[in-house]
């Protein structure tokens, strides 16, 4: 593989209030930009052992006190102090290494049960194959909750990708930067019971069902790591096209498959509104094409009118791969 070592000094990003919000799935924050100076690193794909990874550092994130009004959960006192105890043990983690596992409540696993059972019927008809396959090797089922900690064990062995806890949602650079490290940060809270259907914000419905079972692919995750690549030394112009290119892969992303078109996207994979309507009369699906893909806008507030469907991940990480090496 070709491969291309850059000197550069990093964007590190600086938390800013201001927020734009993707529906149900990620959320990009706008941030000021300061520079410091990291290592030369190659674009190329590898793995690190435990001992190399950098210190998780405290990262910034939006905790229970931002949970904005239209929230289901924003005003339940209840659910308010369980989610900041769920996130406090991400807080944990970033002292010991360990994640912990959580103890979750019988309500929390029926709100599992009733979204992946449902989830289930409209993965058999619309899923890629590989990822029903990849959920049943995970472990994944329609019964409990998944623990990070399994899964990560299980993603150790196959592609190298770790899962990291995290209270929730973090500034652009920061999430996509640990990619480049195989690192997927996770939150482990699940959303609240009066809307099973949805959330305004990363869960563990959301990370386990949509985005860990993918990362056992061994070119989605070098797809994933060249992402990471590219956050790290991205301008804000490049960092907002990795955006884009993000959410039409990694979150609404469609492929090939036999000669029909298959789900591999988080965000349609963990709801069973994108879902549907992505296989609906309503959706254009484009072959996927770079340029188009890091110049197309979207609205995270609606139903998704534009989809992209990409031939095999072997050829998205390939076209991703000689894009972040032009990020000179």
């Amino acid at each position: 593989m070709a491969s291309i070592t850059i000197s550069y000094s990093q964007i590190t990003p600086i938390f800013s209030p201001a927020s734009n919000k993707m529906k149900g799935a990620a959320k990009t924050m706008l941030t000021d930009t300061a520079t410091t100076i990291e290592p030369d690193f190659t674009i190329e794909n590898f793995t690190l052992s435990d001992d190399d990874l950098p210190a998780f550092r405290d990262m910034q994130f939006e905790d229970i006190n931002q949970l904005e009004l239209d929230h289901p959960g924003a005003s339940d006192e209840l659910y308010r102090t369980r989610r900041d105890y769920i996130a406090s043990l991400s807080k944990k983690f970033r002292e010991t290494g360990e994640i912990t596992d959580v103890d979750y409540t019988e309500e929390e696993q029926g709100i599992w049960r009733y979204v992946a059972e449902r989830l289930e019927e409209l993965h058999q008809k619309h899923a890629s194959p590989f990822y029903l396959r990849a959920k049943k090797d995970l472990g994944i089922s329609t019964q409990r909750i998944p623990q990070l900690s399994e899964m990560n064990r299980r993603l150790k062995e196959t592609t190298g990708f770790r899962l990291a806890p995290i209270e929730g949602l973090v500034e652009t650079r920061s999430f996509l930067s640990w990619l480049s490290y195989r690192v997927m940060l996770s939150t482990q809270y699940i959303r609240h019971h009066s809307r099973p259907e949805y959330t305004p914000e990363p869960d563990i419905v959301h990370e386990s069902i949509g985005h860990i079972p993918m990362f056992t692919n061994p070119n989605f995750a070098d797809y994933s790591q060249f992402i990471g690549h590219g956050a790290r030394i991205a301008t804000d112009k490049q960092l907002e096209e990795l955006g884009r290119l993000y959410w039409f892969t990694v979150e609404f992303g469609l492929v090939e498959h036999e000669g029909e078109i298959k789900a591999y996207g988080a965000g349609l994979l963990s709801s069973f509104g994108e879902l549907e309507h992505a296989f609906s009369d309503k959706v254009e699906r484009r072959p996927f094409d770079l340029e188009q893909v890091i110049n197309t806008s979207y609205d995270y507030s609606e139903m998704q009118p534009l989809l992209y469907v990409i031939p095999s991940y072997a050829e998205l990480k390939e076209v991703t791969r000689k894009y972040i090496e032009t990020f000179q």
